[in-house]
């Protein structure tokens, strides 16, 4: 029968589960399951993981900073015959007389602390798992959402509005294809529709090309075929009532700024 680790915390779990997955990974062809045991407060969900560990063959890692659930976790996991890691109750008693100080024993503290750095961490993460149409099922989890036809600047603009902490999803346009029917079930509001002048489009694209070593002699940048997509574009702007922003000659910061902007006031407005 194979182990089961439970990684149990005041908070979200997240630093713990961070470690076991980071030490695990030093064992090759290993798969233990971990199970995460979050908001941890009262000495019954301590009773409760320690019974799930001594039935199932488990080990408890956790990262409880307040004493007396740690304390508790501790003793009735050695009377249960569970083995329990406890990663921050040295370094906790260290600090403590170090310091001269009691620490708060505030869960997730840190986090919090720092939450203005992981929300654009975890923003930019959203913007390239949800980058050039991915997971269009989670488009609902997005607080932007752009759209519009290749090489108008999507990606561009998801990864810096999500360096300041927006969660931004990208969904392409391709003429004669149906978008995504999850783009017209979310709110509108928060849906930006790109378009650009045709001609820098076409400037856009035989660079890219270029780039690639393609031949210029495709319908890819072909004007007459751009103006075709550009309006494809539109029409289905028209269809979801999006809010549409033209980018041609302007910086991704200019265009940031107008997105956050006009989704603001639109969201607000709402209300």
């Amino acid at each position: 029968m194979g182990i089961n680790i439970y990684v149990v915390s005041g908070g979200q779990g997240t630093s713990g589960e961070r470690i076991v997955r980071a030490t695990l990974a030093q064992f090759q062809g290993v798969d233990v399951p971990i199970h995460i045991v979050h908001d941890v407060r009262e000495l019954h969900q301590v009773d409760e993981v320690v019974g799930l560990a001594r039935a199932n063959n488990g080990m408890i890692v956790h990262t409880l900073v307040n004493t007396d659930l740690r304390t508790h976790l501790i003793n009735l996991a050695h009377t249960s015959n569970v083995l329990a890691i406890d990663l921050q109750g040295q370094l906790l008693l260290q600090l403590t007389r170090l310091l001269g100080q009691q620490p708060a024993e505030q869960p997730g503290l840190y986090r919090r602390l720092r939450d203005p750095y992981f929300k654009r961490i975890e923003a930019m993460e959203f913007a390239v798992d949800h980058d050039d149409g991915r997971r269009p099922e989670e488009l609902h989890l997005a607080e932007l959402v752009l759209t519009g036809v290749s090489r108008v600047g999507k990606t561009p603009l998801s990864m810096y509005l999500s360096t300041q902490g927006w969660r931004v999803a990208n969904v392409p346009l391709v003429r004669e294809v149906d978008p995504p029917a999850q783009l017209f079930e979310i709110n509108p509001h928060r849906v930006v529709g790109l378009t650009i002048e045709p001609g820098q489009l076409v400037a856009f694209r035989q660079y890219r090309q270029q780039r690639l070593g393609l031949s210029l002699k495709n319908n890819y940048s072909r004007p007459d075929e751009l103006y075709d997509e550009v309006g494809f574009a539109e029409k289905i702007f028209r269809r979801g009532g999006f809010t549409v922003i033209n980018v041609t000659d302007r910086p991704i910061e200019e265009t940031s700024e107008e997105i956050i902007a006009r989704v603001t006031t639109l969201l607000k407005n709402e209300h």
